[in-house]
């Protein structure tokens, strides 16, 4: 009989001694899981690093070893100067740096080196295994992959995830669709691997299951992730430093990004649709960054009793538009954000277009999805709105 997703994971880890940690988007589910990855196999005496090249929320600052997150991998940005002279030994090594320049000054104790000696090199990354956690594909690492490709395809990659559109993209995939999060499919994982759940992975495990959950307010909340969830505070997981940090503590910037943002908020009754809009500009002038938006769409779900689907339209950066959907249950929202080329799961789902202004995606998007409710309600179709012409067809992105 074939070995199972996770007993394969399991002799992958057992047999690496170097292991890469790569979060997704590093939200509190990407990043508890690594986190609590990073603190079960240090307990197995493995060499272990977790690198993001995208920023992680302040929001996340209160989780066990977050330090320990790096912005890049470990070795790679080594600059290696190698002088191979077997008839001349180093007496002295320094430098000056002056003007931008880096000079590098090697006094031998005798004869001298030449540039003959010299070969330059990039350092090495020597990982026996990698381990993504809550990413759908590779494009989720952020520009992590597209750095270091050799790595990705040369080294054996176990894939942790429980997203509906996951590509399968791991040596080992280890998917889980009925989990509400990356971090209970951990907790199995874990127990597998004899691994003790300690205070600290537990707290890191229940930010996952909590975040991704909505403090079990999402439809997507099933009795295993309430049994595993109480599990984890027994272990000792701090719910409430998870409370505090996810739902109470708000930045003062980040409260003027929202009272924007909810100044833009409308409402088609008859659609059961909301949605609410940012620019690129909210954010520059609000000193925020993509990251201020987390939880938004979240309070809007469960503040518009009325509503069905709840959207959040922002523009994260100058061409690219992030669209998140919320929606009540029997609502699928991946039906939704497919009409974009997005994924998710059926009660919180995304998408991403680029190249087009909010301006000009704003209306093809409103246009869509009030044609799919519409359409899912049973009513008269409305008409359709004018469009401005560089909107008639979005170059839709996932």
């Amino acid at each position: 009989m074939e070995p199972t997703p996770k007993q394969q994971a399991i002799t992958l880890i057992t047999r690496a001694q170097r292991i890469l940690i790569a979060p997704g988007r590093p939200d509190a589910d990407s990043i508890g899981s690594a986190l609590a990855l990073l603190l079960a196999l240090r307990k197995l005496n493995k060499e272990v690093g977790i690198a993001t090249l995208d920023p992680v929320s302040p929001q996340l600052h209160f989780l066990p070893e977050i330090d320990s997150v790096a912005t890049d991998i470990a070795g790679a940005q080594d600059f290696i100067i190698t002088l191979a002279n077997a008839d001349v030994e180093p007496d002295k090594l320094s430098y000056t740096f002056q003007n931008g320049t880096l000079s590098v000054i090697i006094t031998p104790k005798q004869g001298r080196y030449s540039a003959d000696n010299v070969t330059f090199s990039q350092g090495s990354l020597k990982y026996d295994l990698i381990i993504t956690t809550d990413a759908a594909d590779l494009s989720q690492l952020g520009t992590l992959s597209e750095h270091y490709p050799a790595l990705f395809k040369e080294v054996a990659l176990i894939n942790i995830d429980h997203h509906a559109t996951n590509s399968y993209f791991g040596t080992v995939n280890l998917v889980d669709l009925t989990a509400t999060s990356t971090g209970e499919i951990l907790v199995s994982l874990l127990e597998a691997l004899s691994i003790e759940i300690d205070a600290d992975i537990a707290t890191c495990l229940l930010t996952g299951i909590i975040s991704d959950t909505g403090s079990f307010q999402h439809n997507n909340t099933t009795p295993k992730s309430l049994t595993v969830a109480a599990q984890m505070v027994g272990f000792g997981a701090r719910q409430p430093d998870i409370i505090k940090a996810l739902f109470k503590t708000k930045e003062y910037s980040t409260l003027k990004l929202w009272g924007q943002v909810l100044g833009t908020l409308q409402f088609d009754p008859a659609l059961r649709l909301v949605w609410a809009t940012a620019t690129y500009a909210d954010l520059a002038s609000t000193g925020t960054t993509p990251e201020s938006f987390t939880g938004l769409i979240d309070e809007l779900m469960t503040s518009v009793p009325d509503a069905d689907v709840v959207m959040l339209i922002t523009e994260r950066e100058p061409g690219i538009i992030s669209g998140s959907v919320r929606t009540a249950l029997g609502v699928n929202a991946t039906e939704i954000v497919r009409l974009f080329n997005g994924g998710g799961h059926p009660g919180a789902a995304g998408f991403k277009l680029s190249g087009i202004t909010l301006a000009e995606a704003l209306p093809g998007i409103l246009e869509k999805v009030r044609h799919y409710q519409t359409e899912r309600l049973g009513l008269a179709s409305p008409q359709p709105e004018k469009l401005a012409p560089e909107a008639q067809d979005i170059p839709f992105e996932a």
